[in-house]
């Protein structure tokens, strides 16, 4: 893989000194600041845009311009990191089961499994608002998970699940068997992310990014502020208040905003 430029990421995520060992502890320091900082969003997507996976497309986009993306873009991004400060790791796909069923879901999804003196851990940081800012150990934990995590993992056979803890209880996120990916097969997921009639990415906005309160979300027109257990949402009458809201709060001023076509939003169509 191409060269990524480490003081350049470094910078962008609040880490300027980034000659650290590969340790958990400088994994569980890089994929924290990396959710805080690089929003997760689609806006390329709505705009007809070719969403590249290459390491200068990439640092490009999420490092130079400030922007975010979503979970192919993210994590292919942080696996350059990785593999440049010396971490041994694997890139996956996985099939998110939020909405649909195993059986349902394509492998439209990308995350790690990195290698440590401790265990295996996940690193996801591209997931969205049910992500994991922390490593999640790739350990069978039950179905309830271990007292006081917030993201655990249970095993099926061949499958391994992501959980989480949601507003009705413990829900499953998303289903791997955590093989090794070829990176064409991370090309064929983004294709269809990007491309697809079908794709959610196509039929909606979003925006989101983790903040050491909580979380900053954008769901088409609304857009919600949750600090601990409180949660502040409105709803954005117009592109103008959504350019105003972005650059506010993901530090993204894009014209763009001005003229972006939401099929969700007719109004905005």
């Amino acid at each position: 893989m191409a060269h990524i430029d480490i003081g350049a990421y470094g910078a962008r995520i609040g880490q300027p000194d980034l000659t650290l060992p590969p340790t958990l502890g400088t994994l569980s320091t890089l994929l924290g600041a990396h959710m805080r900082s690089i929003p997760f969003e689609n806006v390329d997507v709505l705009l007809g845009r070719t969403i590249r996976l290459d390491p200068a497309s990439l640092q490009d986009k999420l490092v130079v311009a400030g922007r975010g993306g979503y979970c192919f873009e993210h994590a292919s991004l942080f696996a350059a990191v990785l593999e440049a400060l010396g971490f041994e790791f694997t890139r996956h796909t996985a099939r998110v089961v939020l909405i649909l069923s195993r059986s349902q879901a394509p492998r439209a999804h990308m995350f790690m499994t990195v290698r440590l003196p401790e265990g295996v851990f996940i690193a996801d940081p591209g997931l969205g608002g049910q992500a994991s800012t922390a490593p999640v150990p790739l350990v069978e934990a039950g179905a309830e998970g271990p007292p006081g995590a917030s993201h655990w993992m249970t095993r099926d056979g061949p499958y391994w699940t992501l959980r989480t803890r949601g507003p009705g209880g413990a829900m499953d996120v998303w289903v791997s068997t955590v093989e090794a990916d070829n990176m064409v097969d991370f090309e064929v997921g983004n294709h269809f992310v990007a491309t697809h009639p079908g794709s959610p990415f196509r039929q909606r906005l979003m925006l989101g990014r983790f903040t050491p309160e909580g979380r900053v979300a954008v769901m088409n027109r609304e857009a919600s502020v949750r600090r601990g257990d409180a949660v502040e949402t409105v709803q954005l009458p117009d592109r103008a208040a959504l350019r105003r809201f972005a650059a506010e709060h993901f530090a993204l001023d894009l014209p763009e905003f001005e003229t972006l076509r939401v099929p969700a939003v007719p109004d905005w169509s």
